[in-house]
């Protein structure tokens, strides 16, 4: 799936971006206080591998048919 998609406008994009950026700090910020400053740190890159795995396998309307995975 394409991180901004055709349909969405400059505004849309913009708040997806500070969006993103704030569930960032958030989880890290959960993250170090859950498992300290070395654990933390590592479960916070892990779980944003995750996430963009997720992200990347998703298909979206942008997507050709039989193509979603690539």
């Amino acid at each position: 799936m394409p991180y901004f998609t055709r349909s969405q406008d400059r505004l849309e994009r913009g708040g997806k971006i500070v969006a993103d950026i704030f569930c960032a700090l958030l989880l890290l910020a959960f993250s170090l206080v859950c498992f300290g400053a070395l654990g933390g740190v590592l479960a916070f890159l892990i779980l944003e591998a995750c996430l963009l795995a997720v992200d990347y396998l998703v298909p979206s309307s942008d997507d050709a048919p039989g193509n979603a995975v690539r």
